[in-house]
């Protein structure tokens, strides 16, 4: 019996051993198997920014993004009532702060146009918390800064001693493609003598910019002065000031129609508003494609005034002398039977408002173009009513008469006395223009007569002389320009 239990128990050793041996892979086994759980468990939650799968778990995002909105306001909400004032008073001093800083970098660029009287009653109209401009020293010494400067001004820029120096200066449409203008047919000697090309233009602007000289509006001449007896006068404006060397100059452009004779020579064909709302020029190019940008007077004055505010003073750009046989600013207007008739006319009246806004006036140039002085005064009546009733509508009203061919009415070196004159006056005409080589200016109490100078291909050409005191008509002149045939 004791040799048969020694034979057996190295057997029971053996079972017992490989037990434990089972029994430690088995956990081994369970581990890996729940680990291969959590690791799916895992690639199964999405992560932040993922679409969620189901129903459940896009309710189970909006939930969770729902708690952790909740916990920040929670977390806004611990705040007590002393901290969350706080912080209010401080969000809303900087608001404050901010809406200061906007008020005067608004008013500097009012400065840089020479208002300075406008800079100062914009930042006078400030409201804040603690009470009117007053209260804040920003504000104050913003008000005293413009003071300072514009006591440092001078009149008429020191540069005239009296508003008949001034200088009016004017164009007829420009010259946007020379090879078209000067082709060499019957019309090219008319556009070289009348006309101005762009790259003239831009040297005389930027010449004259670099001189000194500031655009006004013809109104900044003068002054409207009321009597005793209530009766209105025009006086020289004393109250034209500008920095020292600084030259007051007028603007103007003549025959703003595009007319139809010019199609196909190298013109603007129209004045439109751009995706901006801002005038702006089309052209016909050869092929019938029409294309916008800067192919006349108006787009290349009021960029040139962007870039360089101190060309004018208080935004004044020019004037816009239209007629009326052939319409207005490239639209024709005159043609009540035309299928665009009543469009053009809308156009016209929204173009207008633009250009106004832009700093822009228009003036009379005559409904027919017909020299003044020749026709008679039932002519000159007829002509001027028919400019009333059918352009000024479109362009709002106007006191400028602005002479075709630069021909005055009247030759008195005294006062206007003429029919035509009374007639024209009665009509609300206050300022009227004719040509001369140099600046000259009557100015009465009851209107203002004054000339304009061409700066144009004949000036250059035949009358070079005429010029030097503005630019070297040399450095001005295009090489395309051919030569003088007149």
């Amino acid at each position: 019996m004791n040799q048969n239990y020694y034979q057996k128990k190295p057997k029971n050793r053996n079972s017992k051993k490989l037990f434990w041996i089972i029994s430690v892979e088995l956990i081994v086994l369970l581990a890996l198997f729940g680990a291969y759980q959590l690791f799916i468990a895992k690639e199964k939650t999405p992560s932040v920014g993922d679409k969620p799968n189901t129903q459940d778990e896009a309710d189970e995002t909006k939930d969770g993004d729902n708690a952790q909105t909740g916990g920040e306001t929670d977390q806004a909400d611990d705040r007590t009532p002393e901290e969350i004032a706080a912080d209010e008073e401080q969000e809303r001093i900087k608001k404050d702060e901010q809406a200061r800083k906007d008020l005067i970098a608004e008013a500097d660029k009012l400065v840089l146009s020479y208002d300075y009287d406008g800079a100062i009653e914009m930042i006078k109209t400030y409201q804040g918390a603690e009470g009117s401009y007053e209260v804040y020293s920003v504000l104050k010494s913003a008000i005293e800064g413009y003071e300072t400067k514009k006591s440092e001004l001078l009149l008429y820029g020191g540069s005239y001693t009296s508003v008949t120096q001034f200088n009016h200066i004017f164009f007829h449409s420009l010259i946007a493609d020379n090879s078209k203008a000067f082709d060499g047919d019957f019309e090219e000697t008319g556009y070289n003598m009348y006309m101005t090309t762009i790259p003239e233009f831009e040297k005389i602007i930027q010449k004259m910019y670099e001189d000194g000289y500031v655009l006004i509006s013809i109104h900044d001449v003068m002054k409207e002065v009321t009597k005793e007896d209530g009766s209105v006068v025009y006086e020289p404006n004393d109250q034209l000031l500008l920095p020292k060397g600084k030259k007051p100059f007028v603007l103007s452009q003549d025959d703003v129609n595009y007319y139809e004779y010019m199609g196909g020579d190298g013109f603007a064909s129209r004045i439109v508003l751009d995706e901006n709302g801002k005038p702006t020029c089309e052209m016909i190019m050869e092929d019938g494609s029409v294309v916008t940008g800067a192919f006349d007077m108006v787009p290349i004055i009021d960029a040139f005034v962007e870039e360089h505010p101190d060309f004018s003073y208080k935004g004044a750009k020019g004037i816009i002398a239209l007629t009326g046989y052939e319409g207005a600013m490239g639209y024709r207007t005159d043609d009540p039977t035309s299928p665009t008739y009543e469009e053009d006319q809308e156009r016209v009246k929204v173009v207008a408002e633009a250009l106004k806004a832009e700093g822009w006036e228009f003036a009379c140039h005559g409904w027919g173009h017909k020299n003044a002085q020749i026709i008679t005064y039932e002519h000159f009546e007829r002509d001027t009513n028919r400019w009333l009733d059918e352009v000024a509508p479109l362009i709002g009203p106007t006191d400028i008469y602005i002479f075709p061919y630069g021909v005055d009415f009247e030759t008195t070196m005294g006062h206007y006395k003429s029919d035509k004159y009374l007639f024209a006056k009665g009509a609300g005409f206050n300022f009227f223009c004719g040509v001369d080589k140099q600046p000259w200016m009557h100015l009465k109490e009851d209107y203002v007569r004054m000339t304009r100078r061409p700066l144009d291909g004949q000036a250059m050409i035949q009358f070079p002389e005429r010029l030097v005191d503005l630019f070297d008509p040399v450095e001005i002149m295009d090489p395309d320009r051919p030569p003088r045939k007149w």
